[in-house]
């Protein structure tokens, strides 16, 4: 067989996009090409397995509403496939089926099945086309799916939508999370560009929901789905689950006819897109045989699937004593969404260790937890090439505008010791910032999710 280890396969899956290193990347319009997907897709007819498909896009939550609609399915008894990304520690998470990562030996030999196709698609491919890697991942979890008898996939999309490979996908069901200002160098300098891209994924005679959004972005996504002729249908506030408390197992909330439901994550940021998912997995279940909607096992169903949800380094407690929180947050927004869902969980004293990319909001996550913490500790990750970090100086001076303790250490399990003799058995301890961060904390604790 021609590959032997995951990394073997993943070098192969960038080699196209790799011999771009170093260019000005220009929009998504000028650049993607989905061309080489469809080819390889039909090429293997991995389009035509009759099969429900809901393909998730937005600027946030979307991983996180591709899980949870994941997991009702399967407690209506389907059999479900995911993509989502990024991933922790493999880049196999990406791919599963029923909540368990496609196996290192089924990975390899699938991308060896494609292989001579790839390389005859890429030898035709001049200037700066590439064989996007999404679509080998796509083209091997189609495969899997197939052959693990899967009846509804929920796929999520990269940063975009219209030129996103996951998008060739026939779905009948798209779901927007919020959608706002990121991206631009790839995908426009505007929020109405931006939701042209993501509504892109929108077919023909289809359906479509959305979380709240501006009036800019409405716009977009309703002209999109007249256009196509989709039935569009926008969640209003008051439509969305309402939080009521929270507990060891995570946090409540009411859901409206499903009542007063637990839904096993901490991040109050999770509402809407639970609320999304429930709405979702309802569609797609009623294209598919099962329970009744109406039915009292339907209900029970949806309850129990929201408190079978596992979506590590979103507010994860990774141990007691002291407590540690594991969460992505990269702006003032999302640390703040942290610091409320953990109202009453952070016993004092508190360190936050924080890990966040000079492009990104690093001002603002300083300033978030600053104010609920004793000292912050800023450090970084080598996991993944092509983040960058402020000078140790200039990080340094960033974040003592907002704190007056700030320490800065390099290597992250030197952090996580710095942090324990300060914070003792009673004390709590955030490690926050970018998802190569989450990674690697992920692999400190020695977590495995091989299922979720």
């Amino acid at each position: 067989m021609r590959f032997q280890t995951e990394a073997e396969a993943v070098t192969y899956i960038f080699r196209s996009m790799r011999k771009l290193r170093g260019q000005t990347r220009k929009y998504d319009e000028l650049t993607r090409d989905v061309g080489p997907t469809r080819r390889l897709l039909m090429a293997h007819d991995l389009l035509a397995v009759p099969r429900e498909y809901a393909v998730v896009t937005g600027s946030k939550g979307k991983g996180s509403t591709t899980v949870i609609t994941s997991k009702l399915l399967q407690h209506l008894g389907h059999r479900v496939g995911t993509i989502t990304s990024p991933h922790l520690v493999s880049w196999r998470e990406r791919i599963r089926v029923n909540g368990r990562v496609i196996p290192e030996a089924d990975f390899l030999r699938l991308l060896d099945t494609f292989a001579d196709e790839i390389d005859a698609i890429e030898a035709t491919l001049a200037g700066d086309k590439y064989f996007s890697p999404q679509g080998i991942f796509l083209a091997i979890a189609l495969s899997w799916f197939t052959e693990n008898d899967v009846n509804a996939a929920v796929l999520e999309v990269g940063r975009g939508g219209r030129f996103d490979d996951i998008a060739v996908v026939p779905n009948k069901l798209s779901l927007f999370t919020p959608i706002m200002l990121e991206h631009a160098d790839y995908i426009g300098p505007t929020v109405e560009r931006i939701a042209w891209h993501k509504a892109g994924i929108i077919k023909p005679y289809s359906y479509a929901y959305s979380v709240p959004q501006s009036l800019e972005v409405l716009n977009v996504l309703e002209t999109e789905a007249t256009s196509v002729g989709a039935e569009f249908n926008w969640i209003a506030e008051r439509d969305m689950g309402l939080y009521v408390g929270s507990n060891d197992d995570g946090i409540q909330i009411d859901m409206g006819r499903y009542g007063v439901v637990t839904l096993s994550l901490l991040g109050r940021y999770q509402i809407p897109n639970a609320t999304l998912a429930v709405i979702a997995a309802g569609n797609m279940h009623g294209r598919l045989r099962g329970v009744h909607h109406g039915s009292v096992e339907y209900i029970a169903a949806i309850r129990a699937g929201l408190s079978d949800v596992t979506w590590p380094g979103r507010c994860q407690k990774l141990q007691d004593a002291p407590a540690v929180y594991l969460d992505g947050a990269i702006n003032d927004e999302s640390a703040n969404l942290l610091v409320q869902s953990l109202e009453g969980r952070l016993n004092a004293p508190v360190v936050s260790i924080i890990a966040v990319p000079n492009d990104k909001d690093y001002n603002g996550v300083y300033a978030a937890l600053g104010k609920v913490s004793q000292t912050l500790i800023l450090t970084e990750t080598q996991r993944n090439p092509i983040l960058h970090w402020l000078p140790e100086d200039e990080a340094l001076a960033a974040a003592r505008a907002y704190h007056g303790d700030v320490r800065y250490t390099k290597a992250l399990d030197e952090a996580v010791e710095q942090a324990k003799a300060l914070v003792g058995t009673a004390g709590t301890i955030l490690i926050v910032g970018t998802q190569s961060i989450v990674a690697d904390a992920t692999a400190l604790w020695g977590k495995s999710y091989e299922v979720i």
